[in-house]
């Protein structure tokens, strides 16, 4: 028996952020909305895909956003994508390289931290 890998991360929101969540992890991201399943539609809350990462986002009604723990996404382009986030008005914040890895951590609309990291050419 053993873990064959992760299928996706589970975030929370408060109630009414579907919008918001669209606007940062499909129009600043780039992900594509997923449909949910209908048996669990009526909870709220969307999920997205890019590549092999899947973030859902569930409302929570006591709500409080993940300010330490996070998920790390891949991307090809780091500084692009620090761009789009200053064109958006959101702050980054630029952390240690870790080794082979540069990384830059921004807050989804609800203060949910977002690691962003771009393999390094070796």
């Amino acid at each position: 028996m053993s873990i064959l890998g992760l299928d996706h991360v589970q975030l929370a929101m408060p109630e009414g952020g579907e919008e918001a969540a669209r606007g940062f992890y499909a129009g600043l991201l780039g992900m594509a909305e997923e449909q949910k399943p209908a048996a669990l539609a009526g909870r709220g809350g969307c999920w997205f895909k890019a590549g092999s990462a899947r973030v859902h986002l569930g409302v929570e009604a006591d709500f409080r956003p993940a300010r330490k723990a996070h998920p790390a996404l891949l991307v090809d382009d780091l500084a692009a994508m620090e761009v789009r986030f200053a064109e958006a008005g959101i702050p980054v914040k630029h952390d240690v390289p870790l080794d082979g890895y540069d990384r830059l951590h921004v807050q989804d609309p609800f203060e949910n931290r977002i690691e962003l990291m771009q393999i390094l050419a070796r």
